[in-house]
């Protein structure tokens, strides 16, 4: 497991923000440098980070500067140039990020991002017994009665 602490993503970078191309370009790229140079630095902590398993799982809590209400659609969406310098500083491509989950931390006021890089488990592989107690009625209705 990996994690990284990135910067409150600016409000340029939301969706509903409608800037102009150049100005919008200019903060993707000033994100997502920043994002890869603190990533880099984090990075120090974990020694075999280049190790990674092939499919990954994409944590986000996001901790709010203030206590506006935050659409967490849009929040993921800001993100997209920060997992971008994430990804950049990993040296993988970002659709190796099967899944992304994101939280909302209110309890806190800070401005930033906790990211958790964690190996994915495929449903069903942790145990070879059913997770369903009702498999022996879903078996009844599939045979056939003779």
């Amino acid at each position: 497991m990996i994690e990284v602490v990135l910067g409150w993503p600016p409000s340029d970078l939301s969706p509903n923000a409608r800037l102009h191309w150049a100005k919008l370009a200019r903060a993707k790229k000033q994100y997502r440098q920043a994002c890869l140079s603190v990533t880099k630095e984090q990075l120090k902590k974990y020694p075999k980070y280049s190790e990674l398993p092939e499919i990954l799982v994409l944590e986000m809590t996001f901790i709010p500067p203030d206590r506006r209400s935050y659409d967490r659609d849009n929040l993921v969406a800001r993100m997209k140039s920060g997992i971008d310098g994430l990804s950049d500083a990993l040296r993988i491509n970002d659709k190796r990020f099967n899944t992304v989950i994101s939280t909302m931390d209110q309890d806190y006021l800070g401005g930033f991002v906790k990211i958790r890089i964690l190996k994915e488990t495929p449903y069903g592989t942790e145990s070879k017994r059913s997770r369903s107690k009702d498999e022996g009625i879903y078996r009844q209705r599939r045979e056939p009665k003779s």
